[in-house]
């Protein structure tokens, strides 16, 4: 058992994860792959018959799956599968015609930018670039000075005769770098870590954790791994042995493909080819939303909170309404409360007027309190025990009351479901928040069969899939406000961080949480402005409501009152301030989202993705590139000091002006009025004057960071199409020039003089 501190609650969860077997001493039931031979080539790959340390025959598929991707399965059956793929499918590989050459003892399989060398007779693989150079090998397996394996061969596990997990082993050099696995709070080098994958409530985000798993890393070498399971599968980065990543697949197969880069940008590319492209949200998702916490709330209310925003110039697109617009007791069973929003239809057509946007929390829950209980219950909707009864699950932790969990994996549940959504979209709600989604326990059973181990994960899935469908037939965009998500969870735009406790730490490690989740392939990420759960000091939401300002999305959200009002004036006036210099540089984020939801880069960018060959830039967790050009340092600290770290390069303070050489540490402690916030030298900025709300067809102030030399180009993306701009110098004059939709109706130089021309 693991260690816990006396006199500690242990943390409970209703859908903890199910404990491996523990193996006897010695080495029984392990098994490893020794040698193999080839059974069949073709277009994509080879199939290999293989022999094992315990006397089995096993089958090895490699294939290409697409240009720079190869896929690797070891199995029992040849037709084996992942067990979550009788709910969903979340890998797609693609067709790549592989070059295969094989004698007795070696086979190379080369798929583009990517080739892996395959020794038959002891088995083993690595796989190289296209330079020759080594990405990774497996593990040959040594044993230690007594003879035993320490780490896990390319093999299985096997208990009582029954096959237990699959598991792999790669050698890993001493300096290098591990990101992703999801929204992971820890920090972003993963190397020392044990991620699990296993969906959890979060309990304050400030642990390994996480309610969006990916079972995805990237590599300072220049490549990727992904898993292919909806199990809980379990990551040792270097933990148990310096010298070995080991991965273990509680499945009926390991199925992984590696990625070659050569940088985060092409993994992450190659990635979602795999599982594919994020979905961009609708433009006015960009601008602030704003919540009505965690408590009682009603239709004056929201009407009032409206006209305050909007008198006192407050930029705002989304009104969020959290909880109490149901019947309290009787979450999340979709309806109105009658009785605190008489007229919801007049409310939504009279914000709609305002310029709002109106979010409905909800969740894949439904109280045993709630007349649509039995009625859903009755016709068999929800997940069941064992003994075929309703599971009603302690969902809330004991906060609230225990709840049937709607089986999505019935067609019939599904479509009733649906049936509650469709009516609030048509009557004027813009978007849902998908809140929970982690709790399915691992001893029930759903409508198709599956346990709650082989459903856990990807219950997630089919629970967004579905929000995001509805919503796209209604409203015309298929965007969510999501808390949890598992492998290709990038097509449910967009997702938060949960339920961060109000501290400085906190914020820290939801920054690393957002920066994981951003190289696990999820651009459209966000936190609530302020922390979740407790109430933050004037001075942290200050620093929490900068920090939402430069995240690809900004929502303020809490257990109490998230509303600048609610804080005193110098608080009040920094949280505005900080949403206007957002709306200022609304044209250059809206151009980074749409670049994002096209390759897949994050938009809330780890220094690793623009300068993966400088060591820091893996190690740097508590700052990063907003788009390619702003460099974001927020103040985690309450005694207002930190160090930044700037990349080689010249980088412009956006707040002074001054030029700074990059490639080093500055101490700083800024006034509370100001982020620290740093341009890249020769950045051209798209900017415009800030509204109310985000504006379809805004006008555009050009920013220019320094002198370019040579050229400085930047691409303006909106609405209505393309604008490619330039800047260069001639002679003792700047030239703009703008070729596209977009005009430039002023240019704005900073960091250095010169006249300027607009073509």
């Amino acid at each position: 058992m693991p260690y816990r501190p006396p006199l500690v609650a242990r943390e409970y969860f209703v859908a903890d994860p199910p404990e491996l077997p523990v193996r006897e001493r010695g080495e029984g039931g392990l098994s490893a792959l020794i040698r193999a031979e080839v059974v069949t080539v073709d277009w994509a790959g080879v199939t290999f018959k293989g022999a094992t340390s315990a006397d089995e025959s096993l089958v090895v598929r490699i294939c290409a799956a697409g240009e720079g991707v190869i896929r690797v399965r070891l199995m029992q059956d040849a037709d084996a599968r992942t067990r979550s793929a009788r709910a969903i499918s979340m890998v797609t590989p693609g067709k790549y015609h592989a070059v295969v050459t094989a004698d007795e003892s070696r086979v190379v399989l080369n798929a583009g930018g990517l080739r892996v060398e395959i020794q038959l007779n002891p088995w083993n693989m690595r796989f190289v670039d296209e330079s020759g150079r080594v990405l990774v090998e497996q593990d040959p397996g040594r044993p230690d000075i007594s003879g035993r394996l320490r780490t896990l061969p390319f093999g299985r596990s096997t208990v009582d005769g029954t096959t237990v997990a699959y598991h792999e082993t790669f050698l890993v050099p001493a300096d290098e770098a591990f990101c992703g696995f999801g929204e992971s709070f820890t920090p972003v080098n993963k190397r020392g870590q044990r991620p699990l994958m296993w969906n959890f409530d979060a309990f304050g985000a400030e642990s390994q954790r996480a309610y969006k798993n990916v079972p995805f890393y990237l590599s300072s070498r220049g490549y990727g791994i992904v898993v292919d399971s909806g199990m809980p599968v379990e990551f040792d980065m270097c933990q148990s042995t310096h010298s070995d990543v080991q991965i273990v697949v509680p499945d009926d197969l390991i199925d992984y493909y590696v990625l070659a880069g050569p940088g985060p940008e092409q993994v992450l590319a190659r990635f979602g080819g795999l599982t594919g492209k994020p979905v961009l949200p609708p433009k006015w998702a960009f601008g602030a939303w704003i919540s009505s916490g965690f408590f009682r709330d009603s239709q004056e209310r929201v009407l009032e909170r409206a006209r305050t925003i909007r008198t006192k110039g407050i930029p705002c697109d989304v009104l969020h309404l959290d909880t109490f617009w149901q019947t309290d007791g009787h979450w999340s069973d979709l309806r109105w409360d009658p009785e605190a929003f008489p007229d919801p239809a007049g409310m939504l057509a009279e914000l709609a007027e305002q310029g709002f946007h109106v979010c409905l929390w909800m969740n894949p829950y439904i109280s045993h309190l709630s007349p649509a209980f039995a009625e859903a219950a009755d016709a068999g909707y929800f997940l069941k025990k064992r003994d075929g009864e309703v599971y009603v699950a302690d969902v809330w932790h004991g906060s609230y009351p225990a709840s049937g969990i709607v089986d999505f994996t019935n067609p019939d549940a599904a479509a009733w479901f649906r049936g509650l959504l469709k009516p609030l979209l048509e009557q004027g709600v813009a978007v849902f928040k998908t809140d929970f989604a982690e709790g399915v326990p691992a001893d029930s059973i759903a409508f198709n069969g599956m346990t709650g181990v082989e459903l856990h994960n990807v219950y997630t899935l089919l629970f967004n899939d579905l929000v995001a469908d509805v919503t796209r037939e209604v409203a015309g965009h298929g965007m969510v406000w999501a808390r949890s998500s598992y492998l290709g969870g990038q097509r449910h735009s967009a997702q938060w961080s949960g339920d961060v406790d109000a501290t400085y730490p906190a914020m820290g490690s939801t920054i690393r949480g957002g920066l994981s989740h951003g190289l696990s392939g999820i651009p459209f990420w966000s936190h609530d402005a302020g922390g979740f759960t407790g109430t933050p000091s004037p001075e942290l939401y200050i620093r929490w409501s900068q920090f939402g300002a430069l995240s690809p999305l900004v929502r303020f959200h809490g257990t109490s009152s998230r509303e600048p009002w609610e804080f005193p004036p110098h608080a009040e006036q920094g949280a505005i301030d900080a949403l206007r210099l957002r709306y200022r540089l609304m044209p250059y984020i809206y151009s980074s989202a749409v670049v994002a939801a096209e390759t897949g880069a994050p938009m809330m960018r780890a220094l690793c993705v623009d300068y993966p060959d400088d060591p820091v830039s893996w190690q740097a967790d508590l700052e990063y590139l907003f788009g390619t050009d702003l460099l974001v340092a927020p103040m985690t600290s309450a005694d207002g000091s930190r160090s930044v770290y700037l990349p080689a390069g010249s980088w412009v303070d956006y707040w002074t002006g001054e030029v700074l050489t990059g490639g080093r540490y500055f101490p700083i402690s800024p006034h509370l009025d100001r982020i620290p916030l740093y341009v890249r030298y020769g950045a051209l900025i798209p900017t415009t004057t800030p509204g109310d709300t985000v504006a379809d067809d805004p006008d555009i102030t050009l920013v220019v960071y320094g002198l370019p030399e040579g050229i400085s180009r930047t691409e303006i993306r909106d609405l209505d199409g393309t604008t490619t701009v330039t800047a260069a110098v001639d002679g003792d004059r700047l030239v703009v020039r703008a070729d596209g939709p977009k005009r430039i109706s002023h240019v704005e130089l900073v960091g250095a003089s010169a006249e300027f021309v607009i073509l």
